[in-house]
């Protein structure tokens, strides 16, 4: 893959960060209900519910994260969530 066809993806706590990578495709589960992001995605500010973020990153394969919450912004390939507190499950 190309480095236009990746998302550059860092998910973050307050107190940690959780990962940061290149990703092909990530599922967030959004108060409006779960939404996917691929490269050259239209830019998109989301608030998060409780729930898990799937990254299918390019280094490791499928990561899921429990997230209670937070925000997310995609912006050119870059993609930022803060949630209020999560940490990496166990697949």
């Amino acid at each position: 893959m190309t480095a236009e066809q990746l998302l550059k993806v860092e998910i973050v706590t307050r107190k940690e960060i959780l990962w940061s990578g290149e990703a092909t495709h990530l599922m967030l589960p959004s108060v409006e209900g779960d939404f996917g992001v691929l490269p050259k995605r239209e830019p998109i500010i989301a608030v998060l519910r409780e729930g898990i973020i799937r990254v299918d990153s390019v280094a490791e394969g499928r990561l899921e994260f429990d997230v209670t919450g937070g925000f997310v912004s995609v912006d050119s390939d870059y993609v930022t969530v803060v949630a209020e507190a999560g940490a990496v499950r166990n697949n």
